[in-house]
């Protein structure tokens, strides 16, 4: 039978030293939920979809809009449920349960499959640090005309600085008015001055074409836009606030709004590079390359918009990495954890989070370019995002860990549908991107 609000969670019994996690003790008012109940609320959901535009998905749907202008912008916008009910099951996991992805899963299953998750979301969350620090000094390197290696050591710096020092609550809110600053994708669409009639026949009207680019180009959205570490915050921070169940259509809204969010910066990016390097049939690589194409094409304004969206990718995507990569690690180690403690508190906690940030910025420095990073984060996310997808599904459908709140029949569906679905594509992006190589 589910728990009531404010009762003891059954889910507790199943985690040995629970208490691990930061203490934390809320009232909550019994006050009426109205529609500024769910403006409020509005956050931790939102950051977690936010978080899903970092430097290396904007990369992916630059390529595509430079080489397909806005004939994939229907793919685009398809992605939106997906990551709807992606988050969605996160989202009740989190609350439902009381505690993250790792921490459910290393109380549940054997340690060789909470091995294998944290495994899997150590790998992508490293890998993908060490591209969002090479992009977000490059955009720093465009904005100031200077050479991004002098950026990427004191920007990591700052950031670790700022997860380690704000504390849970106050990153936050920060983070919820740093995004933003990802607007400036839609700016730079605008700046861009698209064909408005031909975007909205790409966006509306679906054009397949069974060629080896349309597959490749399906592979890398779907396997770029449902990274691990995204859902397996959202859980660590429902977990982490403990709200009472009947607050669970809120987050949910919330959650809504954070995949709505990430859709549209998507779709803005895609035509942002669409209506200036796609109509001109100019190739790009990167997101930096995408960045410094736009000055001929656009114009510096563009240009420079464009960098500074590149920027905010990076600064809301790297905190939410480098937190989650601690929290798993805690989880699984049965550490003292969270960002509401102090680093003498929990020190292990912030070693670990030091030490994923050092591993990123050693890659970032070593002699890979940018294509080879991304080639590196595509496989580690083809293996990653499988297993934590499966994982999460697994744990929302046990009665016990979720207080007897375990998915319905249409989620549970529509969940392994998409996790099918997205199994498949990584395994045939890994088989092609193990035989043509970086």
């Amino acid at each position: 039978m589910p728990t009531t609000p404010g009762s003891k969670s059954t889910s507790a019994s199943y985690v040995p030293g629970a208490q691990a996690r930061h203490p934390r003790t809320h009232t909550w008012r019994a006050r009426p939920v109205t529609w500024r109940t769910y403006l409020r609320a509005v956050g931790p959901g939102l950051v977690a979809g936010a978080s899903d535009t970092d430097p290396t998905t904007v990369a992916t749907i630059a390529v595509i809009g430079a080489d397909t202008a806005y004939g994939m912008g229907w793919c685009v916008l398809l992605l939106f449920p997906v990551i709807v009910v992606i988050q969605s099951v996160a989202t009740r996991v989190g609350m439902a349960s009381r505690l993250d992805l790792q921490e459910a899963v290393t109380a549940i299953y054997r340690p060789a499959l909470g091995r294998l998750l944290l495994g899997s979301i150590l790998l992508v969350n490293i890998v993908t640090v060490a591209a969002d620090l090479e992009a977000g000094a490059t955009a720093l390197g465009l904005l100031t005309s200077q050479d991004w290696h002098w950026f990427a050591a004191p920007l990591s710096l700052v950031l670790l600085a700022a997860v380690m020092l704000l504390g849970y609550h106050v990153l936050q809110r920060a983070m919820k008015y740093l995004l933003l600053a990802l607007l400036a994708y839609a700016v730079a669409a605008v700046l861009a001055h698209p064909d408005w009639a031909a975007v909205a026949r790409g966006s509306l009207i679906p054009h397949l074409h069974w060629s080896q680019d349309f597959l490749f180009n399906v592979l890398s959205l779907i396997g770029t836009t449902a990274t691990s570490y995204v859902y397996v915050w959202q859980t660590i921070s429902q977990s982490e606030e403990k709200l009472p169940w009947r607050w669970h259509r809120v987050r949910q809204f919330d959650a809504l709004a954070g995949s709505l969010f990430a859709t549209l910066v998507f779709w803005f990016i895609l035509v942002a590079t669409g209506a200036t390097l796609g109509v001109r049939g100019l190739r790009i690589n990167t997101a930096q390359d995408a960045a410094q194409s736009l000055r001929p094409v656009a114009g510096a304004w563009a240009s420079d918009v464009f960098a500074l969206g590149l920027l905010a990718s990076a600064l809301v995507a790297l905190p939410v990495i480098m937190a989650t990569t601690a929290y798993v690690t805690g989880a699984h180690l049965n550490w003292r954890r969270g960002l509401s403690l102090r680093p003498r508190e929990a020190p292990k906690f912030f070693a670990a989070m030091g030490a994923s940030v050092a591993a990123g910025l050693a890659a970032t420095y070593a002699d890979l370019s940018p294509i080879q990073l991304l080639y590196w984060v595509g496989v580690a996310g083809a293996i990653g995002t499988p297993v934590g997808l499966v994982m999460l599904l697994r744990v929302a459908s046990h009665p016990g860990l979720m207080n007897g709140r375990v998915l319905g029949v249409p989620m549970k569906a529509a969940g392994w549908a998409i996790t099918t679905v997205i199994t498949t594509v990584s395994a045939l992006g890994l088989y092609q991107l193990i035989t043509t190589g970086p």
